[in-house]
């Protein structure tokens, strides 16, 4: 599909979920020069600032494509997992219409962990041994045989929260029982995937991928426990920072395009299967190189909301250019003096019982900084927690440090009973020195 198609003059876009990604998604699309109509289903109540919200939940897939085709849009652009599991992408591309996000086939890669594993096998990129069960009693006598430490990780789609790094013979059991006997994760822990610990640290990389070309963005870090000094259960992220200096000075980049990316969508494609939208690449930095932790089909959360504020091309084009076949021929800008931080307001209680209905207080101006809506809701005009991760506030400076001082000033001023963050998100980060 690689004829060039225009954009058009006003052109109308939905952006399909209402978490913080997908309103970071919508505030670098609004800063575009051209006369975006932005729509959002379901958005959230920061998005309503920059886009008309539609009431239509982000897998309610008949509903978002009759509306998707009703109201004429020009591109839809997928943020969660769990549309482009349900095939939301095919039902939209069967219609006509520019999308962003890959088919239910190829979306596997982060829907079955186990399929991801067959798939890296096969194209031969290096990731963990593993070794994948959907019987209790075998996955235990591995991991006795075995020892730890392991890592147990539930096959399907839980949220982010599917996978323990056990230190102990104690742990990995407790795991693997938690997910197939007491169904912790429902239907995601039927089948279990028990892998080797890779050990150094980790980095996000997420590439535009048009079916033929990969575009790499800037490599971005995570920090996934609740507490200071990744301390604490695992969550969905409470903060990173982009971009990640030594990663690209050393030239892991190209690297991981090259060993990784490639060989991955080039097995996917001897199965008949075209990959279209952006790959999430989480990597493990081991002794003997880059290592595949996972594969994400889509923008990953909170890194989307360090990357896409350093982008200096507009993203509309990269969009655009990406849906339609083109990547080849757009230009992907970066900004190249600038380091974002963001940092994730929690809920009382969060991961495990996140507490709702607590009333949010902003500062009147947006001046201290951007905030991303993620768990939020309006009741009665007020501004309420909705959910664990409440808000993702950016800062961005010359350096990590300014960037760190901006993002925790303005986290000083935003207050919820409860709330709670890291205040070590991007201490360690590593300055550029070039």
């Amino acid at each position: 599909m690689s004829h060039h198609s225009p954009i058009p003059l006003a052109p109308r876009i939905l952006i399909v979920g209402g978490g913080a990604r997908e309103h970071a998604i919508a505030w670098k699309l609004a800063q575009s020069d051209r006369n975006l109509q932005l729509y959002a289903a379901p958005g959230n109540p920061g998005m309503a600032q920059l886009c008309t919200c539609v009431p239509i939940s982000a897998s309610a897939i008949e509903e978002l494509v009759r509306f998707a085709v009703a109201e004429r849009m020009d591109l839809v652009v997928i943020g969660p997992e769990q549309p482009l599991a349900l095939g939301l992408a095919d039902a939209l591309r069967e219609q006509g219409m520019a999308v962003v996000g890959p088919s239910q086939a190829a979306a596997r890669l982060e829907t079955s962990k186990s399929f991801a594993k067959e798939v890296m096998k096969r194209a031969g990129v290096p990731t963990a041994q593993a070794e994948s069960f959907t019987d209790a009693a075998s996955a235990r006598a591995y991991v006795e045989a075995h020892g730890a430490p392991l890592v147990v990780k539930a096959d399907g789609l839980a949220a982010g929260k599917g996978v323990t790094v056990a230190r102990t013979l104690a742990e990995a059991l407790a795991a693997v029982d938690e997910a197939m006997v007491g169904e912790k994760f429902g239907t995601a822990g039927q089948r279990v995937l028990i892998e080797d610990l890779l050990v150094g640290p980790e980095v996000s990389l997420m590439c535009f991928v048009d079916g033929e070309t990969v575009v790499p963005m800037l490599p971005a870090r995570d920090h996934k426990p609740v507490g200071d000094g990744d301390t604490g259960p695992n969550t969905g992220g409470m903060g990173a920072f982009a971009p990640v200096y030594d990663f690209i000075a050393d030239g892991l980049d190209d690297e991981v395009v090259e060993n990784i990316v490639r060989p991955t969508l080039a097995t996917l494609r001897a199965d008949g299967i075209d990959y279209q939208g952006v790959l999430y690449v989480g990597l493990m930095i081991t002794a003997t190189g880059p290592a595949v932790i996972e594969f994400n089909a889509r923008f990953g959360d909170p890194e989307t909301e360090v990357v896409l504020p350093l982008l200096r091309s507009d993203l509309l084009d990269v969009l655009w250019a990406l849906a339609n076949g083109h990547l080849a021929d757009t230009e992907v800008a970066w900004a190249d003096n600038e380091a974002a931080v963001c940092v994730v307001l929690a809920a009382d209680g969060y991961p495990e019982h996140p507490r709702t209905g607590d009333l949010i207080t902003l500062p009147p101006t947006t001046e201290a900084g951007v905030a991303f809506y993620a768990g939020t809701s309006r009741q009665d005009g007020l501004l309420v927690t909705s959910g664990g991760r409440v808000l993702t506030l950016l800062g961005v400076g010359k350096s990590f440090t300014a960037a760190r001082e901006q993002v925790y000033r303005f986290a000083r001023t935003v207050h919820f009973p409860g709330q709670h963050m890291r205040t070590d998100i991007a201490a360690t980060a590593v300055e550029r020195t070039i």
